[in-house]
């Protein structure tokens, strides 16, 4: 639902004309309706209500609003690349490669390389139990929850305490992989 309601904002502008847009009428409401709904699932509701975008040098939630989002969506990104995205985003089912006719499960179970999925306490997008659920058909597959309320931008380099996890994970599955080398 939440792609849905991305590309449906960015449609809606008239100016987007059915993707037929010129370059002197750019969908600029679309793509500022499209910024304010990734802005309710990029962050946890508990982000906002804590108001940790102050630490990211906002001074109001207006001021957030516009600078960080509006800012990070009216970059001149094409607005058909964000569909494009999007639709991906919507239809990647591992279980659709070739040789597992739509079987998720078996197209996990074949994966042999380690995996430290670190989902986001909070995050809308890919929550935690979405993340134990993949792994559990990985056979090398472990999920470590970062925790905190920075939802999806866990780890995104803003939150010290949130790259600090992430820095030891990535050291833990390292010296597990050496030691696995070493031993045979």
């Amino acid at each position: 639902m939440f792609l849905e309601s991305i590309t449906s904002a960015l449609r809606a502008d008239a100016a987007f004309a059915e993707g037929w847009y010129r370059d002197d009428a750019w969908p600029t409401k679309g793509l500022r309706a499209f910024a304010r709904v990734y802005a309710g699932w990029g962050f946890s509701q508990a982000f906002y209500w804590q108001e940790e975008w102050r630490r990211l040098g906002a001074s109001s939630l207006e001021d957030f609003l516009v600078d960080f989002w509006e800012g990070f969506w009216l970059d001149e990104r094409d607005p058909n690349n964000l569909l494009a995205m999007a639709w991906t985003w919507s239809h990647g089912d591992v279980g659709q490669t070739p040789g597992f006719d739509g079987d998720t499960v078996a197209a996990l179970n074949s994966i042999r390389c380690p995996l430290l999925s670190m989902p986001a306490e909070k995050d809308l997008y890919f929550p935690p139990e979405d993340e134990h659920w993949s792994s559990q058909h990985i056979p090398r597959g472990e999920v470590r929850v970062i925790p905190g309320v920075w939802g999806h931008f866990a780890g995104g380099g803003d939150n010290p305490e949130d790259t600090a996890f992430i820095d030891q994970g990535i050291r833990d599955v390292l010296a597990m992989e050496g030691a696995d080398a070493a031993t045979g």
